[in-house]
């Protein structure tokens, strides 16, 4: 039985399960290209170090990422354990960020994660402004958007895909249109400029992405419809960008 709460709800691209299959169109290629993902069954957490306390300068925030947690479940369920989740998530990654912008190299949000901030995701007009982890399995979803291994870095030639749940990070998709705004940060002084082309809505079996290396494309992707009470959604939404 797969376990749908905070720790373990897998993502648009698989969870515990299954390995999911994203099919695109690469050029030059055949239609159909397989990209294959799997979501490990194990979650990185901040508040479950084994190995001694975390660094001073995020004890407080670790702290009220417990108290936080605590309340949510009390008041809220697991839906507001969710929530919390992401709010702390994105403050802890945001120390990781502002110090890989300083040193210029790679930084994990908590001693023990297995993954960290590779961009910056921000869409002025919708208020949005999320930190962008590598991977994207279900364990990394619980705190940011994940970059899905084997696409293009985010601001590089190719389709970039970015992916979040439907109900924390990546909700205000329901509202992006064409035309709207979308920036990208992959270091100090440096953003990449996309406008929204299109939105779409498909069975994940059967979803088709642009990636053609000649192009500039993200495609953010999340599961569907955006008020499902089931998890288990096949169906996914994207919104395709191209760069300006």
């Amino acid at each position: 039985m797969v376990r749908r709460d905070g720790a373990n709800r897998g993502g648009p691209f698989g969870d515990d399960t299954h390995v999911a299959l994203v099919r695109a169109e690469r050029a030059g290629a055949a239609p159909g290209t397989e990209f294959r993902f799997a979501s490990p069954d194990v979650e990185s957490s901040p508040i479950r170090d084994r190995r001694g306390s975390p660094p001073k300068a995020r004890a407080f925030l670790l702290a009220a990422a417990i108290a936080g947690f605590a309340a949510a479940a009390w008041h809220g369920g697991s839906a507001g354990y969710i929530h919390a989740k992401a709010w702390i998530g994105q403050r802890l990654l945001l120390d990781a960020w502002q110090a890989s912008e300083a040193n210029g190299s790679p930084v994990k949000p908590w001693p023990w994660a297995d993954t960290h901030p590779v961009a910056r995701l921000i869409v002025p007009g919708h208020g949005v402004d999320l930190l962008v982890l590598a991977g994207a399995s279900g364990r990394t979803l619980a705190w940011g958007p994940g970059h899905v291994e084997g696409t293009a870095m985010p601001g590089n030639a190719g389709t970039a895909v970015l992916t979040a749940h439907r109900d924390t990070h990546f909700a205000f998709l329901r509202a992006l249109q064409p035309g709207d705004r979308i920036v990208v940060r992959r270091a100090p002084g440096t953003a990449r400029e996309y406008r929204v082309d299109r939105t779409l809505v498909a069975d994940y079996r059967a979803l088709r992405l642009p990636a053609d290396d000649r192009a500039t494309t993200l495609a953010l992707v999340t599961c569907y419809p955006f008020d499902a009470i089931d998890p288990g959604t096949p169906l996914r939404y994207a919104v395709i960008a191209r760069a300006e």
